[in-house]
């Protein structure tokens, strides 16, 4: 019988407000350290960005000091096994977002885009509805897989997108446009912004193309998924795809 890999690796965010930054870094980063945790944790007044690994006991303790944090108690989490650690260091940090957009007026939390869940999309590319699937992630990101016949818009980096959507056509009355990204974090910007842009019918796929393959499975999706740690491109279970990764 295979045996599990023992590194357990969580990704989740949330945009919500958040104060006294500093005491809150300390805070995570002592329980971090002290369980033996690697991986990013990003706070910004916006919320919380984090993707680390580390024993299934050590990512108990952190998920229970979050919970201990009525903000950020309940969080949605993205989980996978490995079976060598993907992170080289622990990063604790504060930045002045948690995912870098560089657009003002922007408020996830208060006025999101309507959210597309997994099996619904799944749902509407059975019956061949009429929409377009706007993949808003990198250019090189995109090399490595996506959902077929998925728009691209050129960037290179996510700052870059505003300006190409600002050149990217509305879509004919009618016609939803499901924006997508890898974990979802993207979307809960660049979805709001298409929809201050004059788009109709915009929507997110709630928890990326991982919670896509989690909960649907590979259908319509083609290639592998780019995640930015040393596991480089995950498969359909969630697991990296390439026998030389971890």
């Amino acid at each position: 019988m295979n045996r599990r890999p023992d590194i357990l690796n969580i990704a989740a965010y949330r945009f919500v407000a958040l104060a006294d930054l500093p005491a809150l870094r300390r805070r995570l980063d002592t329980v971090c350290n002290a369980e033996g945790l690697r991986g990013t944790v990003l706070l910004a007044a916006e919320g919380i960005n984090l993707a680390v690994a580390g024993s299934a006991a050590g990512v108990a303790a952190l998920r229970a000091a979050l919970d201990a944090d009525h903000r950020l108690a309940g969080l949605g989490f993205k989980q996978s096994w490995s079976s060598a650690m993907p992170f080289k260091r622990l990063k604790v940090r504060i930045k002045a977002e948690i995912i870098a957009f560089g657009v003002s007026g922007i408020d996830p939390a208060g006025a999101p885009a309507p959210a597309l869940e997994p099996a619904m999309l799944k749902a509407w590319l059975d019956e061949g509805r009429d929409m377009i699937l706007l993949d808003t992630r990198n250019a090189f990101e995109v090399e490595h897989g996506s959902f077929a016949g998925a728009v691209q818009l050129g960037n290179h980096t996510f700052r870059e997108f505003a300006a190409a959507a600002r050149a990217f056509p509305p879509s004919r009355p009618g016609t939803p446009v499901v924006t997508f990204c890898t974990g979802g974090i993207r979307c809960e910007k660049a979805a709001p912004l298409l929809l201050q842009l004059g788009h109709r019918d915009v929507f997110q796929l709630s928890g990326g193309i991982l919670a896509y393959l989690e909960h649907v499975g590979p259908d319509y999706f083609e290639g592998a998924c780019f995640v930015f740690d040393e596991r480089i491109d995950l498969g359909e279970d969630l697991a990296p795809q390439n026998p030389e990764q971890l």
